[in-house]
Order: C-alpha cells, then sequence, then structure tokens
C-alpha cells in the first residue's frame, strides 16, 4: 500500500530526538508521503525547512484560529512569500474554533477569510479546522466566492448534515484516528461509509490523536500509524484495503499537487 498522511504536526519539538527514526518508521509501513501542516509563522517556517530537500514531504503554511489574535498584514505578507517554495501545497490550517476561544471570534473569521483569499489567489488547497462554531464556519464557506473550491475539512468531527454541506462545496474530508475509538469514533464510523471515496483522505494530526490500539502503548502519535486509520476505514466500509488505499493515495496527490 501507498498512503499518505494528509495531515501532521512532525515539526512539533516532540520529533527533535527521533526525528529521522520517525521518518523510517513511517516509510516501513507504507506512508510515502506526508502533509506537515502550520498553525503560525514559525511553525510554516520550520515545516518548509523539514520539508525542502525531502522529495516526500510537503507543508501547508498558515495561521491556525487559537493564534488568529496575533495574526497581522506583515504575517500574511511573510506567509505568502513562504508559499512560494516548491515543498508548499496548501494554505493551512485554518478555520475557526470557539471551543477554548484563544482568539476572539471576530479575529479568527477575520484572518479567515484574509487567508481563504490568499490560497485562492494563489491556486492553493486550503486545510480546515472546525470546533464547536456552531453553523458559523459553514456559513463563512457557503458565502466566500472561492474561484476553485479545492481543500479539506481536517479531522472532520460534525453531522451529517454538515458532511455534505462540506461535499457540496466540493471539499475532502479528513478521517483520523478517531475512528478506531471506540466511544469517541462511534458517529464517525457511521459517517464514513456514507463519503464518497474519491473525495476521503486520512490522516494522523500527529502528535494527537493515537489511534487504537497504538494508544494503549504509546501516547504519541506518529505518521506510521495512519496505517491503522486506512485498515480500520476499510473495514468500516466493507472494501478492499489495498484497493481503497490506492483511491485515497490518489485523492490526496490530485488535491495537493503531488506527483509521486
Amino acid at each position: 500500500m501507498r498512503l499518505f498522511d494528509s495531515h501532521c504536526h512532525i515539526d512539533d519539538p516532540c520529533f527533535n530526538d527521533d526525528f529521522e527514526e520517525m521518518l523510517t518508521r513511517a516509510d516501513e509501513a507504507g506512508i510515502h508521503a506526508m502533509m506537515i501542516a502550520g498553525v503560525t509563522l514559525a511553525t510554516s517556517k520550520k515545516a518548509v525547512e523539514l520539508a525542502k530537500d525531502r522529495s516526500n514531504l510537503f507543508t501547508a503554511v498558515g495561521i491556525h484560529p487559537h493564534d488568529a489574535r496575533d495574526c497581522s498584514n506583515e504575517t500574511m505578507t511573510a506567509l505568502k512569500l513562504l508559499a512560494e517554495n516548491p515543498c508548499v501545497r496548501a494554505w493551512g490550517e485554518v478555520g475557526l474554533d470557539f471551543n477554548r476561544m484563544h482568539s476572539p471570534a471576530n479575529v479568527q473569521e477575520q484572518w479567515l477569510e484574509a487567508q481563504m483569499a490568499a490560497a485562492d489567489e494563489l491556486g492553493l488547497p486550503l486545510i480546515f479546522h472546525e470546533r464547536d462554531s456552531e453553523g458559523r464556519f459553514l456559513q463563512v464557506l457557503e458565502s466566500f466566492s472561492f474561484k476553485k473550491n479545492q481543500g479539506v475539512v481536517h479531522c472532520f468531527s460534525g453531522t451529517k448534515a454538515e458532511m455534505f454541506r462540506y461535499l457540496d462545496l466540493g471539499f475532502h474530508i479528513g478521517i483520523t484516528g478517531i475512528l478506531t475509538i471506540k466511544q469517541r469514533g462511534e458517529q464517525l464510523r457511521e459517517l464514513a461509509t456514507l463519503i464518497p471515496k474519491d473525495r476521503i483522505l486520512i490522516e494522523t494530526d500527529a502528535p494527537y490523536l493515537t489511534p487504537a490500539p497504538q494508544k494503549n502503548k504509546v501516547r504519541r502519535n506518529e505518521p506510521a500509524f495512519v496505517r491503522l486509520v486506512m485498515e480500520r476505514l476499510a473495514e468500516i466500509r466493507g472494501e478492499d484495503v489495498e484497493t481503497l488505499s490506492e483511491t485515497i493515495w490518489e485523492n490526496t496527490c490530485k488535491l495537493f499537487n503531488v506527483d509521486l
């Protein structure tokens, strides 16, 4: 199988001591490409540094809604310049998060719209984050005039109605290790059977959201574990894992304009 971890944060300091070994474990598990998602200007810069000399690592630049309070026009200019690097194939992760409110709602919306405009201008797909926005995130998406709707709703955990609205807008759905968790993943397992196979991506969100049963052994998630997500997804959908994995590989490469 060829697997693409479509969303990870391997720029996190927890990978500093065994970065190369982590990449080797991923390769041995069949994970042949990874997308490192930025959440601040600093993490976006680090992601580019990690990826620029490796042919199977790609990056997204962007400001997470938690960090929107620190965004500025200067930040946006710096991100656009960073996006000129060939390893940058997406913009994100961006969105709305009204759960912990690390940034005021109006500030989150301001910089979400600015970043969507920047991505649209540059022709980059978007990596979206949404949590507890009570429909507001979808309202913003549906009111924005994209030249081309392209992107993925990362770590999808919404309702059936929300999922179909994302699909109607032309976006992909990102599936994480939550799928493997007995209670927390129950609704996601039901919805995962309804997603068109050409609109699914798989991801770890490493170092977070370690899938079962690996989460009982280690706390830190890493790209190698996306194989567990893939295997559980195929089982739930009643599909051949190798056939489905190849479709999802192609979905991811097409979305991120990657030729491997």
